[in-house]
């Protein structure tokens, strides 16, 4: 499943909690949460900068399995204020997913995020090879 070049990559976006960044089951690959956390597990600074971060950390784990945002499917996102985190969400997901046909969408309120303010996890359909 993976591209041995990048996947060292991936795996440095999780902690070693006991999950992988990512799981293929048949062509589907369910991509584990993903944070706006930077090289030492910080998050970063502002909001719109943990989006971003997130969404970058997002495309190294779908780029080790030969993915790209064009295979994602579904996309479920966790924020700890929906309402007024919205508008940054949206800046940064234009970019990502510029065109139709969009993934589905599951935005969810928290409370909590372990120190982070916004989650992205998604499923991919792999590329056939």
């Amino acid at each position: 499943m993976w591209n041995s070049d990048r996947e060292q990559a991936a795996r440095s976006r999780t902690t070693n909690d006991g999950y992988s960044p990512a799981v293929r089951s048949g062509d589907l690959l369910f991509v584990s949460g993903q944070v706006g956390s930077r090289e030492d597990g910080s998050p970063e600074a502002s909001f719109p900068d943990q989006v971003e971060r997130a969404f970058r950390n997002l495309e190294a784990v779908l780029d080790a399995a030969d993915c790209s945002f064009d295979d994602v499917i579904d996309v479920t996102t966790f924020h700890t204020d929906p309402e007024a985190q919205l508008p940054d969400v949206m800046a940064v997901k234009e970019r990502y997913f510029p065109a139709r046909p969009f993934p589905a969408w599951t935005a969810v309120g928290v409370t909590w995020l372990a120190g982070f303010d916004f989650e992205i996890k998604a499923v991919a359909r792999l590329p056939s090879t």
